[in-house]
């Protein structure tokens, strides 16, 4: 009999009288409200260890001989697609004029509407055919050739008229598409490099009367992957009066984003400082927008990560348990209250 009393002395819940066991409705208004903010607990802390979370680490980066993707997406609403080009230069020493590989471009009216389509290599190509057309072609009289010697023919003359109507229809042009460049720095920028100078100036009648107002709809370095920031998304440059040339200075971070599924992406952020060099009437180069790139050696790794489920009951059992005891406390409290508010007075009784 002693073990038996010896181990009920242990019960941490003790039976309480019948006569304690009394229904309140305050008690069950209490209790209403108890178990409503214990569900909206509950539902919290399970939402909250089923969300995951990011971690970062840093490493340096080991990756040789990858191409770098670039994706671009740029409105150039004063200028035509016919006078656009895209060019990119590596410190390896690589030149590419004009890339056509994945580039497009799309016609866009007054008011930045698409009207048409073509790739970007269709001008420079017909720039370079007309430029060895010329140098294949008799010279019938002084005027043909100097017209052949600065690449001007029938072709350019057409082309030059086509741009002008273009110019005065407000026509623009959206570049888009991915460019896939040599993983070391260089640049690259969209102008009017393409042309031939003396067409360009037909065209232009100088440098200042280029505007190289664009705005960037996207411009990242590989896959999005879940809260990257690309601050160069929805930038707007436009120029009213004056021309010249933009430069972003562009510090590219590689990236490995591991999903809590395992899955790796490789992409990359990054960040940006922006410089504008009006046009003087001593410059000799043409206004361009210059993205200029250099890559970090550091890589970022993020990894998503869950909540241990043990932490996930430790949280719930503080948070049950003490929604529990403060609701019994209440219970208490508004138990006594109506106890003294209906308890007759004494002094009242012996009257």
């Amino acid at each position: 009999m002693g073990m038996k009393q010896a181990i009920k002395k242990l019960d941490a819940f003790p039976r309480a009288e019948e006569h304690l066991l009394q229904k309140t409705q305050s008690g069950a208004l209490v209790s209403i409200i108890g178990l409503v903010t214990m569900a909206t607990l509950f539902y919290h802390e399970l939402a909250y260890y089923l969300t995951t979370y990011t971690v970062h680490q840093m490493s340096v980066d080991l990756k040789r001989g990858e191409t770098l993707p670039i994706h671009v997406n740029i409105t150039f609403p004063s200028l035509p697609c016919d006078v656009l080009s895209v060019d990119a230069i590596d410190m390896s020493g690589k030149h590419e004029v004009d890339l056509d590989t994945n580039i497009w471009k799309l016609r866009l009216n007054s008011y930045g509407h698409i009207t048409g389509t073509e790739y970007l290599s269709d001008l420079v190509e017909k720039e370079h055919e007309a430029h060895n057309h010329d140098h294949d072609k008799d010279h019938h009289d002084d005027s043909h050739a100097k017209q052949h010697t600065h690449g001007f023919d029938d072709a350019a003359e057409t082309m030059v008229k086509k741009v002008k109507q273009a110019l005065a229809n407000g026509e623009g042009c959206r570049v888009y598409g991915v460019l896939d460049v040599q993983r070391v720095a260089g640049n690259f920028h969209i102008s009017v490099h393409g042309l031939n100078i003396f067409v360009a100036q037909m065209i232009f009648d100088g440098a200042k009367h280029v505007n190289v107002s664009h705005i960037i709809h996207d411009l990242s370095f590989g896959p999005k992957y879940p809260g990257i920031h690309n601050p160069l998304d929805g930038t707007a440059r436009i120029l009213h009066e004056t021309s010249g040339t933009f430069k972003y200075y562009i510090k590219v971070v590689p990236t490995e984003y591991r999903y809590i599924s395992k899955e790796v992406l490789s992409t990359n952020q990054f960040s940006v400082t922006e410089y504008f060099s009006p046009m003087t009437d001593f410059d000799r180069t043409w206004p361009a927008v210059y993205f200029l790139y250099d890559l970090s050696p550091i890589t970022v790794t993020i990894k998503e990560e869950r909540r241990s489920f043990l932490h996930f009951i430790t949280r719930l059992c503080a948070v049950l348990g003490g929604t529990f005891a403060l609701a019994g406390m209440l219970d208490r409290w508004m138990c006594r209250l109506l106890e003294a508010l209906t308890k007759p007075n004494p002094r009242s009784i012996l009257r």
